[in-house]
């Protein structure tokens, strides 16, 4: 066991505990352990009804927005009690094992080393965050930064994999997605990578914001999509209630630029007969937020009104390809990067 290993399993393992918290999302379960880092006062998740309503009553002060006398199902409660399982008792204590593989191997710079530090940060700090989000049951904005904050944990991991894997002389590579492009196309994909993280912060708002998922209404195409209820925009009075409206115009405006510059990059390889690495990168994150805007409509049109609510499957699959796309994106500009630290240059 090496540390690049290691690393590869953290990085597929926190994409496993990011989307174990959109299913919690999905299920109403982000309030299913009111307190932290026990559930209901127990190391268990098998709390009964009645358990609940004693706990409550010993702790007035811990009743969350749904009420005293709201009760969460078993399964509910095992979703927050599994991703708290996966994120402190699996990845934390592999985070610093890793970190410890680090240093013991003797092949490693001073960018690996940070790499690796910053990752044990990041997860010290993802923990306090989460410690935040059940304080505040679930306030939008500690949920957004929860999620920002797994995204940057993710980031590090991902760095670390390409620092270990340069100091052991074998860059990883993938038919057709190397690292090597133009500069300025670095510059670009980072430039990007950003405006599709700010676009998913907006999304995270709008889903955890009470009632700002039904701000563009649920009367089907076109009123309530692709319009805002029956507009394309009308003036910002209110944050919150028009978030989904902002959501969409963020969307819009980085999906363009996305389109934009894979036209520009594809020309650019074409006559240049270079920068196919940028070039690919790039078509490979236009094609993930371009299908993600897809079923980010048809969430909105699955409203039903018999059942009085969308269809949150799509929800979650929203999420986990909005994360793809701008991880896609920053992992080309960090392995850029790292390609030019190899090759003597910046």
């Amino acid at each position: 066991m090496n540390s690049k290993s290691v690393t590869v399993a953290l990085i597929g393992l926190t994409l496993v505990v990011i989307a174990v918290g959109g299913v919690i999302r999905i299920y109403d379960a982000g309030e299913s352990c009111p307190d932290w880092p026990t559930c209901f006062g127990t190391w268990g998740f098998d709390v009964s009804e009645s358990q609940q309503e004693a706990w409550y009553e010993e702790n007035p002060n811990e009743v969350d927005s749904r009420g005293s006398g709201h009760r969460y199902t078993t399964f509910q409660i095992f979703t927050e009690w599994f991703h708290r399982l996966l994120a402190g008792v699996v990845l934390g204590p592999l985070v610093l094992f890793n970190w410890w593989l680090v240093r013991k191997e003797d092949s490693h710079g001073t960018e690996a080393l940070m790499a690796s530090s910053i990752s044990v940060f990041l997860i010290l700090w993802q923990g306090a965050i989460g410690w935040l989000t059940v304080k505040l049951d679930n306030e939008n904005w500690s949920v957004a930064l929860h999620l920002g904050s797994a995204l940057a944990f993710t980031l590090s991991l991902i760095w670390l994999w390409l620092t270990v894997s340069r100091d052991e002389g074998n860059s990883p590579s993938f038919k057709g997605f190397n690292f090597k492009f133009p500069g300025k196309w670095r510059t670009r994909i980072g430039w990007l990578a950003i405006g599709s993280f700010i676009s998913l912060f907006s999304g995270t708002f709008v889903s955890t914001s009470p009632g700002a998922n039904f701000g563009c209404g649920v009367s089907g195409f076109p009123d309530s999509w692709p319009f805002c209820g029956g507009v394309i925009a009308e003036p910002v009075e209110d944050i919150i209630a028009q978030s989904q409206m902002i959501h969409r115009w963020l969307v819009a405006i980085v999906g363009t630029l996305l389109i934009a510059f894979s036209y520009v990059v594809w020309n650019e390889s074409k006559q240049n007969n270079n920068g196919f690495g940028a070039r690919n990168w790039l078509w490979l994150a236009t094609a993930i937020y371009i299908s993600n805007s897809v079923i980010g409509a048809t969430y909105i049109l699955s409203w039903d009104i018999e059942e009085g609510g969308f269809e949150e499957f799509l929800s979650l699959i929203h999420l986990i390809l909005a994360s793809l796309t701008f991880l896609v994106l920053s992992t080309a500009w960090l392995g850029s990067a790292t390609e030019k630290l190899e090759d003597g240059g910046l």
